[in-house]
């Protein structure tokens, strides 16, 4: 089975402005494809990664891939599906997510050895490009009618507002796809579902220079299927946080579990995206028994993005917690924390070990009767506790399912 086989029989390929064109280049020969990502954060969540999971398989067949770091696009943000202006970064907040982002993207791709993959910053273009020169030579190619009817700007223009500074979002990204390919020979363009009018405005942009300069470049966008959940709303959070790639960002239980908690209508993609199984036996194992299929995804992905050691410890401790009714300091998950004091606040302490989100969320539990330790309910918001019985661990409960084995370091 070749990539376009493959993609096609894993529902990867969504759209294309050219799928003939790419299926015949697909089968034929070696390209070069690129994918863009703007630096918004120092790391990936399991949303996030989509795209770059399509394109480790190009990587595996022996085509050439180029990533983007958005360095001048993120000082902007993309307004596709927001409703308010995304907050502009520094250039030091830039540096930092941007090295995050490439360590992220080592768990996907090669970069070094035969074939490595490459990070392109477009910072590195756009830094000194005269704004009378960009517009002469491409902001002239674009009608505002065209753009402002384009769904990535809709929500935004309903919302009250879209400006300028956001409309200039889709020249750069467009203008990226051109220097790539003039540069790399870079042919083809890979981005999720809700990129397809940025990815357009691209392969658009190709066609009219072609025009003007009689070359004869090759363009082609594509789009995978977007990861959502039956809520519509994109995959990769669940209610206690992001399901990071980072392991310092998130523990392997947690991890397991975010995935483990992939809605049903999700998990068939989530095979096709993370696993290489074969997909008539993915849909024979969902068909069969969805909470094994859930369990087996939970652990390929964590195997996959972790280690199978993780995979091995985070299963041990699911089936410990939700099999038992007795959890003892043993078989419950757990967490070291650095503590400079001698004592800490509960709730300070439970937002350290990320056992909640903030001190606001641990306070409600604990008025809710939510939260236990060590057996007992905690039923004060300001108790203290000594960082020396820490040493030993406490263990603490939240809800009926959730457990977590605290330590001071």
């Amino acid at each position: 089975m070749n990539l376009y086989e493959t993609l096609k029989d894993r529902n990867l390929l969504y759209q294309s402005t050219d799928e003939e064109k790419l299926k015949n280049l697909l089968s034929t020969e070696k390209i070069t494809v690129y994918s863009g990502t703007d630096p918004t954060a120092d790391s990936l969540h399991i949303g996030h990664c989509v795209p770059c999971t399509i394109l480790r398989r190009f990587q595996q067949a022996g085509h050439k891939v180029i990533i983007l770091v958005g360095g001048a696009t993120a000082a902007i943000g993309d307004p596709t599906g927001k409703t308010d202006m995304r907050p502009m970064l520094t250039k030091e907040q830039l540096k930092h997510n941007i090295e995050g982002i490439k360590r992220a993207y080592s768990k996907f791709l090669r970069f070094d050895g035969d074939n490595p993959a490459i990070i392109v910053n477009n910072a590195d273009w756009f830094n000194g490009y005269d704004y009378v020169n960009f517009m002469r030579d491409v902001g002239v190619h674009f009608n505002v009618n065209k753009m402002i009817a384009n769904e990535i700007y809709s929500k935004r223009i309903q919302e009250g507002g879209l400006t300028f500074f956001e409309m200039g979002y889709m020249l750069m990204q467009a203008y990226d796809f051109l220097y790539l390919n003039e540069k790399y020979n870079c042919v083809l363009q890979w981005g999720g579902a809700d990129q397809w009018g940025n990815i357009v405005a691209g392969v658009e942009l190709g066609r009219k220079m072609n025009f003007i300069d009689n070359k004869n470049r090759i363009m082609i966008g594509a789009t995978n299927p977007l990861l959502l959940t039956p809520e519509g709303k994109k995959m990769g959070k669940t209610e206690k946080g992001a399901i990071w790639i980072e392991k310092d960002k998130i523990s392997a239980y947690d991890f397991y579990q975010g995935i483990y908690q992939t809605p049903d209508a999700c998990v068939e993609m989530m095979f096709a995206l993370f696993t290489d199984i074969p997909m008539n036996e993915v849909r024979k194992i969902i068909k069969s028994d969805i909470v094994a299929s859930k369990k087996r995804l939970a652990f390929e992905i964590t195997k996959f993005i972790r280690d199978e050691q993780d995979a091995i410890e985070a299963e041990k401790m699911s089936t410990n917690l939700f099999s038992s009714n007795n959890i003892d300091k043993d078989n419950a998950p757990s967490v070291e924390v650095e503590i400079n004091s001698e004592e800490i606040g509960v709730l300070d302490l439970l937002t350290l070990a990320k056992f909640t989100q903030s001190n606001g969320e641990a306070r409600r539990l604990i008025q809710q009767n939510g939260l236990s330790m060590d057996g007992e309910n905690i039923s004060d918001p300001q108790m203290k506790i000594k960082v020396e019985k820490l040493k030993t661990g406490i263990l603490f409960k939240k809800g009926k399912k959730n457990y977590l084995l605290v330590k001071a370091k």
